[in-house]
């Protein structure tokens, strides 16, 4: 049975649909990108519904087949469809980052007063800017067009190469790369062990986009057999069902072991953010981390609060260091995310110039003292520092956390030593989200990763869920556990297959009481890093240029 005849008996409601959308005006094709670039987000948490790319990345497809023929027939017109392509990869890209980020929003209305009228605009800009990947690709992608699922293979190259490249240009930001989706299953999550995560959204681009290998502009499609038309698309979907059964292996042999010794309790005070910095506030928010940190059962040996706990300058405030110390134990210690303060340089006998600020984490003894300290390192644009922090304040513009000259950034990774426990690579807030940049390379392999953060800024958004399903998915990558105390949820703790052992829900105040389970040896991606993504996107380019090649021909 020819390939076309298999198209229209099995999915000829899809395919009528790949029809009529590759017709369309460009003005339609563009808002049913945008449209789709939306329901592409059902993919990640809270949602976790990949399935939805099966309707989303064909679209892409075909909305993109309507730009114009490829080959030499299109070289009189080579700036229109570069262009027309780059406008509906843009407006899909658009289309997901606003549904993706909206919780961006809720940031802004923690001071409505002051930042609520920039939300709408922080939002549009934000997505706008970031959907110049996506236009990129799909603009890329436009000038290596080839017939049937060929194109596919091109726009998933592509695709992936714009992620990494959004991931890494303006200090990046990864954020629901397609790799994420993955998280919605425990078992293809283990995928990212070998490969990581930007090569596990590559299959999963290739296997959700398998619809659009029907391809009705060529006569070949219409022609050939069923082998011919879909071996490659089966491949991919064989692919990445051998990525599943092989995390479902992996998970059944998975050994639960923990690290002996090692009590850990993650203290969740559930402040609001509108609430954590009023001085009226600051004496009762220092009772409610006692009072959490000393219920009962009072059994742990690591004592774990998240980004930014306490409204005071901790360094600063010896009667403050004395209660830490008292309400320790001996031998036991406490890891705590804290503002950190330092003489700028030069400030001696100079009263105009401000000291610098670091949003830190400390390890504190049971005498109070500070025995080692990381500063975060990847700070957040317009968040924790202004990019042009001298012209944007002339002009009256803040970052968020309202502290005049932003952050100051840490010299970079580090690895801390936490007495009684493995050594810990500290991560603030959203430097979890970075593949391949969580750990210090080089130095002896810490044992556990710690994730403190404040996601208290995004309320019931799903920011915080999808900031957990990145963490597990660095857990997976670096074959390491992740604990993640977080001031109003979602606090937990990950074991290295990146499943959840243990958590406390969004908005409620308490403490998980948990073992620190044990690293394994570093996975694939762990010791090489993206190599495997190069060679992956090389071989499929390669494969299908050499392809088109040999068999095709152009008037």
């Amino acid at each position: 049975m020819r390939g076309n005849e298999v198209v229209k008996r099995g999915a000829l409601g899809l395919a009528s649909y790949g029809v009529w959308l590759q017709e369309r005006p460009l003005a339609l094709r563009a808002g049913m990108a945008l449209l789709m670039g939306a329901f592409s987000v059902l993919a990640f948490a809270p949602f976790s519904f990949p399935f939805v790319f099966l309707l989303t990345l064909p679209s892409l497809v075909w909305a993109l087949d309507g730009v114009a023929e490829p080959g030499r027939k299109a070289s009189g017109r080579f700036w229109g469809p570069v262009g027309e392509a780059f406008f509906i990869g843009w407006a899909f890209g658009t289309g997901f980052f606003l549904a993706g980020l909206n919780w961006v929003a809720e940031a802004f209305f923690v001071d409505a007063d002051i930042f609520g009228w920039m939300a709408p605009f922080a939002v549009l800009f934000l997505a706008a800017g970031l959907a110049l990947f996506a236009g990129g690709a799909t603009a890329l992608a436009r000038l290596f067009w080839v017939p049937g699922y060929g194109r596919v293979a091109v726009l998933a190259v592509s695709w992936v190469a714009f992620e990494w490249l959004r991931g890494h240009v303006l200090t990046g930001f990864p954020w629901n790369t397609l790799g994420q989706a993955a998280v919605a299953s425990d078992a293809l999550m283990q995928g990212a062990a070998l490969m990581g995560a930007y090569a596990l959204g590559f299959l999963i681009f290739l296997a959700g986009a398998v619809p659009a290998a029907f391809d009705p502009r060529y006569e070949e499609t219409e022609n050939a057999t069923f082998f011919e038309t879909w071996r490659l698309p089966l491949g991919a979907i064989a692919a990445l069902a051998l990525i599943w059964a092989g995390g479902a292996a992996r998970l059944w042999t998975a050994e639960a072991g923990v690290v002996e010794d090692v009590k850990l309790r993650i203290v969740q005070p559930n402040i609001p953010q509108s609430q954590k910095w009023l001085t009226e506030n600051r004496n009762s928010i220092v009772g409610q981390y006692l009072r959490l940190s000393e219920s009962a059962p009072n059994d742990y040996t690591h004592l774990i609060w998240p980004e930014s706990a306490l409204p005071y300058i901790v360094e600063r405030e010896p009667i403050l260091r004395a209660a830490l110390g008292r309400m320790l134990e001996p031998g036991r210690f406490l890891i705590m995310g804290a503002v950190r303060t330092e003489a700028a340089p030069g400030a001696a006998g100079n009263s105009g110039l401000r000291d610098l600020f670091f949003n830190s984490v400390h390890v504190v003894n049971d005498q109070g003292a500070v025995t080692a300290t990381y500063d975060k390192a990847h700070l957040v644009p317009f968040g924790e520092y202004l990019p042009m922090q001298g012209l944007l304040e002339a002009v009256g513009l803040r970052q968020l956390t309202r502290l005049r000259g932003g952050y100051e950034s840490g010299p970079g990774r580090m690895t801390l030593p936490v007495p009684g426990a493995p050594d810990v690579s500290p991560l603030v807030c959203y430097e979890i989200i970075f593949p391949a940049n969580v750990v210090k390379p080089g130095e002896e392999r810490p044992g556990w990763m710690v994730n403190l953060t404040n996601d208290a800024w995004f309320g019931t958004s799903s920011g915080p869920y999808q900031h957990l399903a990145q963490a597990r998915l660095r857990a997976v990558e670096e074959g390491m556990p992740v604990v993640r105390a977080a001031n109003t949820g979602i606090s937990a703790v990950i074991d290295a297959h990146g499943r959840l052992i243990a958590s406390l829900p969004l908005l409620t105040e308490g403490v998980l009481d948990a073992a620190l389970p044990e690293a394994l040896a570093p996975p694939f991606y762990a010791r090489f890093g993206d190599w495997i993504l190069l060679l992956m996107l090389f071989g499929a380019l390669t494969l299908v240029l050499g392809r088109r090649a040999r068999t095709l021909q152009y008037e």
